[in-house]
């Protein structure tokens, strides 16, 4: 095993490849990573096929490992044995499998009461000031054109609970005119959850203008350049990680309404309203600053000190 006190750590970051859920576990180990910083934290992705197949990385054995996603979990019980000395994180429920991780990170609306759990407002991401600068670097030319105030507006799809329907739609549209109409310039991506009737839309309204960004999913993606170039974010409200990523930045985040019922994720939604980051949007533009939410960086570091006290553990039963 490569020792915590040593200068490498070798991490696996298990998913089924999807973004969003990968993500998720990657943001994590970059945000153990950066308080390492006298431990060089190698990561590797390893990825799941819908058909159980496993690519496994070309790398030391694992000392810590984070899954993240249904096809993650079977796995976890597996790894456990070639890896007696692995820390086995799982990002989400794990469902039934509580026991097959040292520790389990929960969103808090999901009310994970076990005791390796920990639950975390939201779910991890990716976002960081060193994320922030390179896109702005990397995207400097387009932002360019587009001076003035800016607005970021993160479009998802149909889930569970919402959807975006016609007359979602319909709404989204309008009230992206009247901002164009304020003279504020717009940068506007959709997900992959985002029907392909509003995609065409969007193009169709927003396409051809100068002062819209509208990122059509061909080549790099903005996103991360969207958010820290904008004044205001506007996140349609299924999107519970882009709310949250919204709100990481300290900038004001203004959610948009989709058709349905919010059920569980409506705390998520007061509590991200309760820390003062997101509001409605009624039409107006308002301006305020709350504290940076830093629930990853929370997280990962609660991780670092589980992990050492683990590793201290194992290394007192190594014999000498």
């Amino acid at each position: 095993m490569t020792g915590i006190a040593q200068k490498q750590a070798v991490c696996w970051v298990v998913s089924d490849g999807r973004r969003g859920i990968e993500n998720q576990a990657l943001g994590l180990a970059e945000a153990l990573a950066r308080q390492l910083p006298d431990t060089r934290l190698a990561i590797h992705l390893v990825h799941v096929t819908k058909q159980g197949f496993v690519a496994l990385p070309s790398s030391p054995p694992p000392d810590i490992w984070i899954g993240c996603g249904r096809a993650a979990v079977p796995l976890a019980g597996k790894h456990r044995r070639v890896f007696p000395d692995c820390y086995f994180v799982y990002v989400q429920d794990p469902r039934t499998k509580y026991r097959s991780f040292d520790l389990i990170i929960a969103p808090d609306h999901d009310r994970v009461n076990k005791p390796n759990a920990i639950a975390m407002i939201g779910s991890p991401n990716r976002l960081s000031q060193a994320q922030f600068s390179n896109a702005m670097t990397q995207f400097s030319d387009e932002l360019a054109s587009l001076p003035g105030a800016r607005a970021a507006v993160l479009i998802g799809g149909h889930s569970k609970r919402f959807k975006l329907d016609d007359r979602v739609a319909d709404y989204l549209v309008h009230r992206l005119h009247t901002l164009l109409d304020q003279g504020i310039k717009l940068m506007i991506t959709a997900s992959r959850r985002t029907p392909e009737t509003v995609h065409a839309r969007l193009k169709t309204e927003f396409g051809e203008r100068d002062d819209v960004w509208l990122f059509d999913g061909v080549g790099e993606n903005p996103y991360f350049a969207f958010l820290a170039a904008a004044d205001w974010i506007f996140v349609t409200e299924e999107s519970t990680n882009m709310l949250v990523e919204a709100a990481t930045t300290g900038k004001p985040v203004y959610a948009l309404p989709m058709a349905g019922e919010a059920g569980k994720f409506g705390y998520l939604h007061a509590r991200l309203e309760g820390w003062g980051a997101v509001r409605p949007y009624l039409g107006q533009l308002a301006r305020w600053t709350y504290a940076r939410f830093a629930e990853t960086d929370r997280i990962a570091a609660f991780l670092l000190e589980r992990w050492q006290a683990r590793s201290s553990s194992v290394e007192q039963r190594m014999p000498t």
